[in-house]
This record gives C-alpha cells, sequence and structure tokens, in this order.
C-alpha cells in the first residue's frame, strides 16, 4: 500500500525549519531553501530596460542541488506551502520557489507567520493565500533599482579614482551623511562663552549650587538669557553678584510622570541594542535572527523566542498583551499594572504589516534569567533587552516629585532643578542606564536640601564663573546613524545593517571607538556622486523613492511606471558624466614635489586599490611607482631591536608607527606604544593601541602572546581608591561623560588632568 503524501512547507533556513518541523506532525515535511534560488547575474547587467526593466534571473550558483530537491519533494507532496519570512524579500523568495514547482502536479500556496510558535504555525496553515504579485514587484524594483545604480554608476567610479569601486543607491547616500558631518566637524570654529554657579545656604539649610540662568540687563520686567562672550564680562557679572543680595524668589514642587516607551521596532532596536550592548547592526540583526528561529531548549527542543524582528509597528495583539499584563502582576503586583493596556502609535510612514518585536512566550518560565543557560552570551544579551522593553512597555508611568527653585539677586536669575523618585514604575524593569537621555536639562538635576522656602536670604558661600567652548557636532555612532536614517526616511530599517555593513567594508568609513569617520577614498567617492549625480543621491530623493516603491506594494503605482520616472533622468546624467569623465580623473590627480628617481619627472599623487600612491606623471614611458609615506617626523629613544639603530615615527595609510630608521635595510617596523606599561604582573611590555579585522579599536600588551592582557578601553596607570587595582580603565557615558572605572571593583574614580 502507497503511503499518503504529505504536505511540503518551505522556510528559507534550517534552524526554523527545525523549530516549525517539530510542531507539526509526521503529514508534514518541512525543507528549507537556505535563501534565495536565484538572483540577478553577478557578471552582467541582467535588467531588459527596453522590455519594461525585466529582471534577467538565474539560479544561484551552488543552489542547483537544492532546487532540484525542491522540486522532487513538490512533485511528490499533496500540497505546498511557502512559509518565507513575512516581508516583502520573504513573498519574492515565496514566488521564486512557487515559479520552479510543477502546478499540474502541485498545489502551491503562501503561509505567513509573525512568531514560530505552534499556535501561530497551525493558524497559518489553515490559512493558506496566493503569493501577493504587488509585494513580489515592490521588492523586484527595489533589486532592479539598486542594479542600475550599483551597475551603471560602479564603472564611473573605475573611470575616475580606479577599478572595483563601487556604488550604491541607498548606501552612497548614508556615506553622504557621514561626509557632510565630518566636513562640518572639519569647518567648525568654536565660540567661547561663559557659565556662572553659585553655592549658597539660607540660615537654616545645608548648602546647595545653582547656575545662572538669565540676566535683566535693560527691561526691568523681562530678564533674557545668558550670553557671556568673554572673561571681562564674566568678571563684571562675578562683581555684581557678590554685591547683591540673593533670595529664593521661586520654590515650587510638583509630581510629574515619566512614561513607559513602546516595544521595540527593527530601527529602535537596532539603535538600543548598538547603544547599550555595543553591537554593531549587522551583529544584533544575525541574533535577533537566531531568537527568532529558534533556540534549542533543552526540555523543549528548538523555539522561537521573539516575533520577527523586521517591523516598523508598535501594535501588539491582544494575546500578547493580556499575557504580559498577568506576567506583570505575578512578578511585580498591582501597583506596577495600569488599568488598562498601555497603546502606542506607530508612525505615520509604517507599513503595519507585522507586530512589535516581543517575546513570543510571556510567562515565567521564559523570563530571561531562566533561559540564561540555553542561551549564547550575545543572545541572552538581546533577548532580556527585548523582554524588558516589552514588559515595561505595558507598566505604570514613574512618578518624581520635581522641585524648581530660583534665585534672584539684583538684575540675576539663577536656577536650580531637583528630582526624587516616589515611584518607580516601569523603571524597575527598564532603567534610565537602558534609555536614549536626549532631554539634557542644562541645570542638571542637584540634590535640593529641605527646609527652603520662597523669600528665604540667602549667603553667597562660592561663584564659579567656568569658561566653555561651544562643540562640533557628534560624529555619527551606529545608533545615530540608523537613527538618522530612520528620520530621513532612507532605506528600509531592515536594510540598515548591510548599508552600515556596506560602507565600512569598502573602506569608505572606517569605526574607531564606536564612532563612524569618513576615510578620504569615502570623501573622494562621495564628492563625486554627490556633485555629478545631485539628485540620485540626494537624501531628499532617496527618501521619496522609497514611498515610490511602497506605493506598488500597495496597489497606489505600477512597476515599470515608477522605473521610468527614475530611469529618464538618470540616463541624462550619466550622458553628462560621460562627457566630462576625463576632466574629472586630472581634478583628482595631485602634483608633488616629489621627482622621480627613474627619469627625473614630477611624481604624483593618485588612487589604486591600496590607497593613495605616488607614480611618474612620464606613464606610460616611466611606469615608476611608489607608497606614499610621510617623511619622519619624531626619533625616539627607542633602538631596533633587529639591527641597534634608532626608532623613527612614520604614518603610513594605517595611521602612525614606528620604523627602523635604517629602511629599507631594515624593515622593522612595529605600533606606537601609549606611554603605559602593560598592568600585568611581572610583565614588562607597552600597551599599544590595536584593532581587529572589523576595524574596533583595542589594547593589548606588546609582548602578545607571552602576556594576553587586553582591554576594549584605554587604560590608565592609576591606583583604585576602594581596592587599590593598579590601573583604572577611561570610559565615557551621556549621563557621566569621561570617567574612570576599576576592572576589578567597578568603582568609579576622579577623572583628572594626570590620569590622561
Amino acid at each position: 500500500m502507497a503511503s499518503a503524501k504529505k504536505t511540503l512547507i518551505v522556510v528559507e533556513s534550517p534552524s526554523k525549519a527545525k523549530t516549525i518541523n517539530k510542531y507539526l506532525g509526521n503529514e508534514y515535511k518541512v525543507t528549507a531553501s537556505v535563501g534565495h534560488i536565484i538572483d540577478l547575474p553577478k557578471t552582467k547587467f541582467g535588467v531588459n530596460i527596453e522590455d519594461g526593466f525585466k529582471p534577467q534571473y538565474i539560479k544561484i550558483r551552488g543552489k542547483e542541488k537544492i532546487i532540484k530537491e525542491l522540486k522532487d519533494s513538490g512533485n511528490k507532496a499533496s500540497q505546498v506551502l511557502i512559509a518565507t519570512d513575512p516581508d516583502r524579500e520573504g513573498e519574492a523568495i515565496a514566488y521564486h520557489i512557487y515559479s520552479i514547482m510543477d502546478h499540474e502536479k502541485t498545489d502551491v500556496k503562501r503561509v505567513e507567520f509573525n512568531e514560530i510558535t505552534k499556535s501561530a504555525v497551525d493558524k497559518a496553515i489553515k490559512s493558506p493565500r496566493p503569493i501577493d504579485m504587488d509585494m513580489v514587484y515592490s521588492q523586484q524594483a527595489r533589486r532592479v533599482l539598486d542594479r542600475i545604480v550599483g551597475y551603471e554608476i560602479s564603472p564611473v567610479l573605475w573611470k575616475t579614482v580606479y577599478r572595483g569601486l563601487s556604488a550604491g543607491r541607498v548606501q552612497s547616500v548614508a556615506l553622504r551623511l557621514v561626509c557632510e558631518r565630518e566636513q562640518e566637524i572639519k569647518g567648525f570654529k568654536p565660540e567661547e562663552f561663559w557659565t556662572i554657579e553659585i553655592e549658597v545656604k539660607s540660615e537654616t539649610s545645608e548648602s546647595f549650587k545653582a547656575k545662572l540662568t538669565k540676566i535683566n540687563a535693560i527691561d526691568k520686567n523681562k530678564f533674557l538669557k545668558v550670553d557671556i562672550k568673554s572673561k571681562s564680562e564674566a568678571s563684571n557679572h562675578v562683581q555684581n553678584i557678590k554685591d547683591s543680595e540673593l533670595f529664593i524668589s521661586l520654590h515650587s514642587t510638583k509630581e510629574v510622570k515619566k512614561h513607559p516607551v513602546p516595544p521595540f521596532i527593527t530601527s529602535t532596536l537596532q539603535q538600543a541594542a548598538a547603544r547599550v550592548l555595543r553591537f554593531s547592526t549587522s551583529r544584533i540583526m544575525r541574533i535577533a535572527q537566531q531568537l527568532y528561529e529558534g533556540v534549542e531548549i533543552h526540555s523543549q527542543g528548538s523555539v522561537g523566542l521573539i516575533t520577527y524582528m523586521r517591523t516598523d509597528s508598535t501594535r501588539v495583539s491582544q494575546e500578547s498583551l493580556n499575557s504580559g499584563r498577568k506576567l506583570i502582576d505575578s512578578l511585580f503586583g498591582k501597583d506596577y499594572l495600569p488599568e488598562k493596556p498601555n497603546y502606542y502609535k506607530s508612525k505615520k510612514s509604517a507599513q503595519d504589516a507585522h507586530e512589535a518585536i516581543r517575546p513570543t512566550y510571556l510567562s515565567q518560565e521564559f523570563h530571561p534569567e531562566k533561559l540564561k543557560e540555553h542561551l549564547t552570551v550575545d543572545q541572552y544579551k538581546l533577548y532580556n533587552l527585548i523582554w524588558k522593553r516589552f514588559i515595561a512597555s505595558q507598566m505604570k508611568s514613574a512618578i518624581f516629585d520635581k522641585t524648581v527653585i530660583e534665585i534672584t539677586g539684583g538684575n540675576y536669575l539663577f536656577r536650580v532643578e531637583g528630582e526624587v523618585l516616589k515611584f518607580e514604575g516601569f523603571l524597575k524593569v527598564y532603567g534610565e542606564n537602558l534609555q536614549e537621555n536626549e532631554e539634557n536639562d542644562e541645570n542638571g538635576d542637584s540634590k535640593i536640601p529641605p527646609g527652603l522656602k520662597e523669600k528665604d536670604k540667602l549667603k553667597l558661600l562660592n561663584i564659579d564663573p567656568q569658561q566653555n567652548f561651544t562643540k562640533p557636532p557628534a560624529r555619527f555612532s551606529e545608533s545615530t546613524l540608523v537613527k538618522e536614517l530612520d528620520k530621513q526616511g532612507i532605506g528600509r530599517p531592515s536594510t540598515y545593517a548591510q548599508i552600515i555593513t556596506t560602507i565600512i567594508s569598502r573602506k569608505y568609513v572606517e569605526k574607531n571607538e564606536n564612532k563612524l569617520f569618513a576615510t578620504e577614498l569615502g570623501e573622494t567617492v562621495s564628492s563625486i556622486l554627490v556633485k555629478h549625480f545631485p539628485k540620485i543621491f540626494n537624501v531628499k530623493f532617496t527618501a521619496e523613492m522609497e514611498t515610490e516603491l511602497d506605493k506598488i506594494a500597495t496597489r497606489d503605482d505600477q512597476y515599470e511606471s515608477v522605473l521610468n520616472d527614475f530611469y529618464s533622468p538618470f540616463k541624462i546624467a550619466m550622458e553628462n558624466f560621460n562627457s566630462q569623465k576625463d576632466k574629472i580623473k586630472s581634478d583628482l590627480v595631485e602634483s608633488t614635489d616629489e621627482k622621480c628617481e627613474k627619469c627625473g619627472k614630477t611624481m604624483i599623487a593618485r588612487w589604486g586599490r591600496n590607497g593613495k600612491f605616488l607614480a611618474c606623471s612620464g606613464y606610460p614611458e616611466c611606469k615608476n611607482t611608489k607608497p606614499i609615506e610621510e617623511e619622519a617626523i619624531e626619533i625616539v629613544k627607542e633602538k631596533c631591536e633587529k639591527c641597534g639603530n634608532s626608532m623613527v615615527v612614520k604614518t603610513g595609510r594605517f595611521g602612525r608607527f614606528l620604523a627602523c630608521s635604517n629602511y629599507p635595510t631594515c624593515k622593522n617596523a612595529k605600533p606606537i606604544p601609549l606611554g603605559i606599561k602593560c598592568p600585568k604582573d611581572n610583565c614588562n611590555g607597552d600597551v599599544i593601541q590595536r584593532k581587529t579585522k572589523k576595524g574596533r579599536t583595542f589594547y593589548g600588551c606588546s609582548n602578545y602572546p607571552k602576556c594576553n592582557f587586553v582591554s576594549w578601553n584605554k587604560p590608565v596607570i592609576k591606583t583604585c581608591s576602594n581596592c587599590e587595582n593598579n590601573y583604572l580603565l577611561e570610559k565615557y557615558s551621556k549621563a557621566k561623560g569621561n570617567f574612570l572605572e576599576c576592572p576589578e571593583c567597578k568603582t568609579i574614580n576622579t577623572l583628572d588632568k594626570t590620569s590622561t
């Protein structure tokens, strides 16, 4: 007797297949396509523009076996259900799988679910649907558009800079943001300003401090904001304040609430995890994918722990709201539970296709601490962050008593604010250390002594004028770049990680101490693209293009129409560029004072695959080239351990380094020590700055591998005030600024000039 045919379920990844398989009976077979099975060719354009921008898809190399297995399994199945990810990329993969099936033999349908749980899988299987071709065309339009830009503009860079460079429709706009920020920083001119702080006390209170906020300079009834530009101005104000009688003109205390934040969406997850966990965006999305597809829990097998991580909606199902509220009640009690669930509005531009990112199982059994032993360190950290954010989103607001005191003295108004926490609310779970503290009160949050009241006269104990200078805008971190891309509507949240990874891997941007720096190559590429394709790589145009692509999915526009509207002006821009390419290339050539040692002609600086180099201007008759190396700028006391000659400081394409002065006879070179001896006992090595393969800076011992000292933070040779450990680590946070932390006892130590 022949065995009954099974239903074939196709997903993208083997881990996802494993998780789903355990929820289904023997009448189902679950297999994986391992991502896309067809794509545009790598070696040719692959888009027929004349035939309505028709893509010429081919089988991806190495996928022939998988495609054959999918076909064979589909022919033997009673039904094929394609359960790829619930987004446009997943819909496109589903369509490609659908296209290879024999529809005369097998019924092929699409199913989707937002979380990998038994109930979600069962529900999806009962509600199969046809492939959504509007979503497929929307994804295809994006793919074709990116191919047009990349395939036609990349050769622009080959002809003007050097062969092998590439441009991307969205990545190049992200690069533009980084480069423009770099130019702002380089062109920034600091302006001097002064602040004045006083320390006062009443007859009955302890002393406290307040900052000068307003000056009544002209109209006695109107105070103006402080604007002190020089030391002489500050000195005049200090003397006037000393001559004034100070008293409390306002003392108010009111209850204020701090409301919980919404559960994560893709962009906010990337921002928070990059900032709090110091993960790269690509690492965040990789770990989130693992948590979504399934993690091995010994007693239950593979379990999906979070909902789909590519979403722009803060919406949450009623079932999960109810479960979350029950969990909050059992963990923290009814005092922390609002009368009704908290609801959050998504952005107007949100597609709202899926729920917010949340834990799939809201019970004590799936508390992060209960699962810690089953997760990798990274998985635990990210799951814990997602769990806390969702639970906090359904808790009561935190309540503070906020006290504001204003002090008047003559023509001067001082202000001090302080908050006292009355009720933790959601902060019990998602504390201040996890939040983005963007609203920095200029007066800070100070300790205000009790017993003060209006009209109290105050005694001036100290007055402190401080010189300050305005600061340039901060360089982007991965977190803040994601925030900017999201704010400007550039790309989709699901692509942010790939965008950032791409501009770093192309060496257009370097990541150093969590900040993104535009390289000289990146600035050169960006200037060419922005100057000659001002519309294509315009922030506003790129955002509008995303809207047009979205319209295809919602049937508000047509595939061919959107691409035609883009391609017509693009073609004109390409023609204009090609007519100027020789001039653009010559403009990039830099003359030098150096002469060619082979023919005597002037050497010029040109771009090559490994950066800038010197080449003879007599090319092709003279093909002499050599690397650009700045002359030694400093001779150091250290001797070369290989030949005994002095070491000198040189600068190469990776920055400053120590090299033997007897080069090229002796080619010894090494990193520059930081002037800090290795803190490890019985080690005479020096601490040096190094970089990982991905460009992240860290500090290690020059005696590696004999000594294994390593730190992500710069060590400072200073004894801890608490445990007397012989070194501290230099750290920074938005709340504390620069500070020193003991790596042993975690005590915060004072940062002074001798420390740095």
